[in-house]
């Protein structure tokens, strides 16, 4: 089975004391990374499921030293033989954090959990095992994954490689790789998706996933008290995606006021949903949301909701691609001059579907001006140019 990036950059915390906890979206793989970690675990292991309520029964105990000694029977372990804990969706019992901290101090007993968002962790649980995890958010499939998972980049590529991506490649690696960026830009990084052959097969399944989204993710979500709010403002963001937010209008148009706006966004990005990139700016205060460009964070989401231009899917993708790579801002002067994105302050990208001179000559000018340290146009189409480098190599 293949085995994402993150699995390589886990493994060397597998025997640490702290718990590792991975969060993503749905479907994005958690399930089958902590399967394939169980597999790499020298020892024995329980597994549980939080969707089942069966699973829940025995982590209900008040008494945490009887719920140890009941892994440990099930285990099938000896006296203080270390063993794993694996727990799927343990955003589904809050409780649990308290049960991981006591098991990991009294018993030095190994969990790996699953978790479907940042949101849950931060604001639903009780015990944030502050010093006692690492945590890890698994993404949809960045474009080396997609390749590795069709046999076209081999594992110990995976890892991301910005200096890959400023590198001069034959003009045969060139369309070798552009020729699947396409179907990646369509459909999106979701693993079942791209693993499946059939187009009509993959909206189905994207379907899917847009559903349960709405079935399992927001009904813990308390200040939601009606779910059409949510699907409106999702569909708002569609047609808006790769813009800068106005949360005054926005809404408005949903007929809800800002503070519920606001926290709409949260829950959203916090589930990995979309992501909203902030101005580039050298002022502390960026913690609102208004201001920001939002970016869905699976381009085949967005195009299940929306009908989008070729620019904007390749810049959505390129949002998604520059995440494992740094802080990402954008730089827009009144409307009248900017950069999609600039990359830890110091690398700014601009997105063409082809490059050319003029372009060229007025992001060079721009970054001067910002006293960035490097320019580039990211460029969907192959030129003989300086200062060209290509979506492909991300």
């Amino acid at each position: 089975m293949n085995k994402r990036y993150l699995f390589h950059t886990i493994i060397p915390q597998l025997q640490h004391k702290n718990a590792i906890v991975i969060t993503g979206m749905r479907q994005v793989g958690k399930t089958t990374l902590m399967r394939q970690l169980t597999e790499a675990w020298e020892g024995k292991f329980v597994w549980y499921d939080f969707d089942n309520p069966l699973d829940l029964l025995l982590f209900e105990n008040i008494d945490y030293n009887v719920i140890y000694k009941e892994l440990q029977r099930e285990a099938g372990t000896k006296s203080e033989e270390r063993f794993l804990v694996c727990i799927d969706e343990i955003q589904n019992f809050p409780k649990i954090t308290k049960i991981i901290k006591y098991l990991i101090d009294h018993y030095g007993v190994k969990f790996i959990v699953t978790g479907s968002s940042n949101y849950y962790l931060r604001n639903l649980f009780p015990e944030s095992l502050s010093g006692r995890k690492f945590l890890y958010t698994l993404y949809p499939l960045s474009f080396r994954e997609y390749l590795y998972f069709h046999d076209l980049l081999p594992e110990n590529e995976l890892q991301p490689n910005l200096d890959d991506a400023f590198t001069n490649h034959s003009l045969s690696t060139v369309h070798k790789r552009s020729e699947f960026y396409d179907q990646y830009m369509e459909f999106g990084g979701f693993p079942e998706v791209v693993l499946t052959k059939d187009y009509e097969t993959k909206r189905l399944i994207l379907r899917n996933i847009f559903a349960s989204f709405f079935e399992k993710d927001i009904k813990v979500f308390s200040e939601l008290k009606d779910v059409k709010e949510l699907r409106d403002l999702i569909l708002l963001l569609g047609s808006r995606n790769g813009n800068i937010l106005d949360v005054t209008r926005l809404s408005s148009e949903l007929g809800i006021n800002r503070v519920k706006a606001y926290s709409y966004l949260e829950f959203l990005e916090g589930i990995f949903f979309l992501r909203l990139i902030p101005k580039f700016t050298h002022s502390i205060d960026r913690s609102v949301a208004g201001g920001k460009k939002v970016y869905f964070s699976d381009t085949g989401i967005l195009n299940l909701i929306t009908k989008t231009s070729l620019g904007q899917l390749l810049e959505t993708t390129i949002a998604n691609q520059l995440q494992p790579y740094g802080a990402i801002t954008y730089y827009n002067k009144r409307n009248t001059a900017e950069i999609d994105f600039i990359l830890n302050e110091e690398i700014a990208l601009e997105v063409k579907q082809k490059a050319v001179e003029p372009d060229m000559r007025k992001l060079e000018k721009l970054a001067a001006n910002l006293n960035l340290k490097k320019h580039y146009i990211v460029s969907n189409t192959p030129v003989s140019m300086d200062n060209v480098v290509y979506p492909w190599f991300f």
